[in-house]
């Protein structure tokens, strides 16, 4: 087993862990914020790890805020101890914690459950964002589906312990591993079906497989319900 950071085997490496945390951030599903103001949770990692002066500094705090959709609704009290946040403001808090470092990777755990539905979609599409523009690998736990689909670039689908299908968000859901993936992700109907001259013979009528499928197989079809023409 390994795990490889930057060419180099976390579990074999002597690496200091304290500089390993500046290289891996974590946010888990309940917000953790520190005790202390809002803009001292955001400094107190960069204080670690760079030596910025006052005005650098204070625009790490504004960007990483900002990266978190946080920034205009704390702007006017960073001095105000985080615990006082709302519980979506606090998680918002942690991952803004968390990017000021500029880590190389970001796991994430469950990070937007807390936050209401609106919110949620827009912290998907900052998070997309920041990834794109700062070059953060993000490795992220959810339940949620369409969260998946949505921010990802690739999708690793685990049941029982193992992983039960990886690939590209379009890859997953055009092409699922067997019946099971098909129904997990996204909406399917599954029919039985035969293939006969390079066609599924169904109670549907003829269907046209998207892989080459020997002649005689049988087997079961899913079909996606945005691919129904009448």
């Amino acid at each position: 087993m390994s795990i490889i950071l930057d060419g180099e085997n976390l579990l074999t490496s002597k690496k200091d862990v304290a500089l390993l945390r500046a290289k891996v951030g974590m946010v888990f599903q309940k917000p953790t914020p520190f005790p202390m103001s809002i803009y001292d949770n955001i400094a107190f990692g960069v204080k670690l790890f760079e030596s910025l002066n006052a005005t650098d500094m204070e625009e790490r705090v504004e960007w990483a805020l900002t990266k978190a959709a946080l920034w205009t609704e704390v702007k006017d009290k960073l001095g105000q101890n985080g615990l006082s946040l709302s519980g979506g403001q606090q998680q918002r808090l942690c991952i803004a914690r968390s990017v000021a470092v500029k880590p190389s990777v970001l796991l994430l755990d469950e990070p937007l459950s807390a936050l209401d539905a609106k919110l949620r979609a827009q912290m998907q599409f900052e998070l997309a964002d920041l990834q794109d523009k700062v070059g953060i690998t993000f490795v992220t736990v959810t339940h949620d589906q369409d969260e998946a689909l949505s921010m990802a670039s690739r999708v690793a689908i685990l049941r029982d312990g193992e992983f039960a299908q990886i690939g590209k968000p379009n890859e997953i859901y055009q092409a699922p591993a067997d019946v099971e993936m098909a129904t997990f992700l996204g909406d399917s109907v599954v029919i039985d079906g035969v293939v006969k001259d390079d066609k599924i013979v169904t109670d549907l009528g003829l269907l046209t497989p998207l892989n080459k499928v020997a002649n005689g197989a049988k087997g079961r079809v899913a079909i996606r319900p945005e691919n129904f023409y009448l």
